[in-house]
Formats: structure tokens, sequence, C-alpha cells
């Protein structure tokens, strides 16, 4: 079971302010999931029963782009992060249109540190994530497709004035999500194409526009191993609302971040570890025009992640008992 969990944890993105496009909220991340959490996940669901997965991982990296702020040697700031979750997978058996229904839910815990000058420090629980998900089996040519509706709870530790002084958020993320996959003679070929919809900030009523993720894996497993390449995506797709807390400015950041990696795993039977590390090749900001004109203010970060996962079965239906023979005959 290749699950994995939605991590709502991203790199520290220092947003400015001026009018404009697209955005998030000052304070906020860039994305509310980690980009790569769900590398390996494929379209297919799992047979009855109830699973359990463990999911670990680090980012660091740097803030990159013409706003980037920097120290008094003239050094970027440095960004960490990492995340400890534990989620279930619950798939009882039940058919709708055809398709496989299951049900995902995750507990994130977090933290983040953003170096000199920035100087931002946090840790504590992020927000909850629940899905309920279609997964189709075409027939027998190795092709499933799945459908999914994500929603993140503001759940997570909330801080500050605005509520973004810790890792959790003050609104509601609405997650869409598509899938498709090839499974057959070992391989596991998976596009997964995800949006992050949110609501206003509770406390702002400030709205940061949605975020489009795109992930892919590309891996055969050959006995018990499984290796190949991973890649993601993410950027923002809309532009902000903003709100009277903020004068109705809005925080003006355009990115887009591309990374690829690797995937190793190992089923040990009951248990199944996968580890991938991915590196973002590709990190660009614009956009930002709060300081002097024709100063462009934007900042994102890049760098390289860690993964670790556990998946294993916690249950299962007993299987039907064999009938009993009796030892006489009539």
């Amino acid at each position: 079971m290749k699950k994995k969990a939605a991590i709502a944890v991203a790199a520290f993105v220092l947003p400015t302010i001026t009018t404009g496009a697209h955005a998030f909220e000052f304070g906020a991340a860039a994305a509310l999931q980690k980009p790569g959490v769900a590398l390996g996940a494929a379209a297919a669901a799992p047979p009855p029963g109830l699973y359990g997965f463990d999911q670990f991982f680090t980012y660091q990296g740097r803030l990159v782009g013409p706003g980037t702020p920097r120290d008094a040697d003239g050094s970027a700031s440095g960004t960490i992060s990492s995340a400890a979750a534990h989620g279930f997978v619950y798939v009882p058996g039940w058919t709708f249109l055809g398709a496989s229904y299951d049900a995902v839910a995750v507990v994130p815990f977090a933290t983040l540190s953003v170096g000199p000058p920035v100087n931002f420090n946090s840790s504590g629980m992020h927000n909850s994530y629940f899905a309920n998900e279609l997964s189709w089996k075409l027939g027998d040519s190795g092709f499933f497709i799945k459908a999914g509706l994500g929603l993140y709870a503001p759940t997570g530790t909330q801080q500050g004035a605005n509520g973004l002084a810790n890792v959790g958020n003050p609104w509601w993320t609405f997650q869409p999500e598509f899938v498709v996959s090839y499974l057959k003679d070992g391989w596991n070929l998976t596009a997964n194409v995800f949006d992050e919809i949110n609501t206003a900030n509770s406390i702002t009523d400030y709205r940061s526009g949605d975020v489009l993720h795109a992930e892919f894996t590309a891996t055969k497993t050959i006995g018990n191993w499984t290796i190949g390449p991973v890649a993601y995506y993410v950027g923002q797709i809309t532009g902000d609302r903003s709100s009277a807390f903020y004068h109705d400015t809005i925080f003006v950041n355009r990115y887009d971040v591309w990374a690829a990696g690797g995937l190793l795993g190992y089923n040990f039977g009951p248990v199944q570890v996968s580890l991938w590390g991915t590196q973002e090749l590709s990190a660009t900001a614009s956009g930002g025009t709060a300081g002097p004109p024709g100063i462009d203010t934007a900042a994102v970060a890049k760098g390289f992640s860690v993964f670790a996962q556990l998946n294993y079965r916690i249950w299962a239906p007993e299987e039907a008992s064999p009938p009993k023979l009796s030892l006489f005959h009539k």
C-alpha cells in the first residue's frame, strides 16, 4: 500500500505588500501541503481493511529571487523544516459507480526555522487532513483512475495577530485530486494532480489564491525492491482577495517550483518502507513590487527534501471459514 501521508507543511516564503494577482497572505507558506509528500502513491485502492502509515520529512534550502533577504555578509536566509505525521486509510469494501471507496485521516506535527536576517522559528501541530476517494480499475489494461476530495481543517497551532505566527493556518483548504496510474508488470507510472482551494482567514478575512500541485512517479518493483525517478511541480494559479485588515492591499509573490529525485522502497511483508529525496532544480519568484519603484521584492525557497514512510495493515476482514468436514458419513 503506497498511500502517502498528506502533510500540510511548506517551505517559508517571504511575501511582500503591493497590488497584483498571484500571492499569499503575509506569514503563510506558499503551499499548504509540502510538495512531494504524495510521491509514489498510486490510483489503486488497497484491499478492504484499515491501514496505517507514518511519514517523516526534512527540507533544507535557501530563499532565492530578487527580493531575497540577506544577512550582513550577503548570505541568503536559510530555511529548515521538518514534520512527522500519523495517518489512517480505511477501505470498507464499498463500491460506488464501479469504484472502490476509501477514507483518509492524517494528523501532522511540524517545525519551521528561517535564518538571519528573518530569524523565524515555530513548531506545533499543523492542520489535520481528511479525504474521501474513489478508485476505478479499467479492466485488465493496468490503468487505474482515482478522484477524491481532501480537506485541511484549521486544527493546527495558531499564534499572532493574523493567526500565522506558528505552523497552523486559520482557514479551511479544500483539495480536489485526480490521479492516473499504470500498474502492471511491477511498474508504477503515476501522475497525481491536485489543487489547494483556500477559504478566507477567519481572523483577517484575507483569502490566499489557489495552488496547483503535479507529482509524477515512475518506479519498477523487482522482488521486494522498488526503485525509480520522481518529480513534482507547484505554483499558484489564481489571485488573492484582500481585506480591510490589510487596508485592501495584496501580498504579491508569483512563484513556480520544479523538482526531481528518486524513490527506493522495500517490502518486508507486514511493513513496507519507502525513502525518497527531491532536489528543487528550478525555483523562480517575481512580481513583488512593494519597495522602491521598479524593484522586485519577490522571494521563494529552493532546496532539497528527504522523505521516509512506513506503511502497514492494522486490520482486515476475516476470511470466510472453510466448510467443516464430518468424520462420519451416513
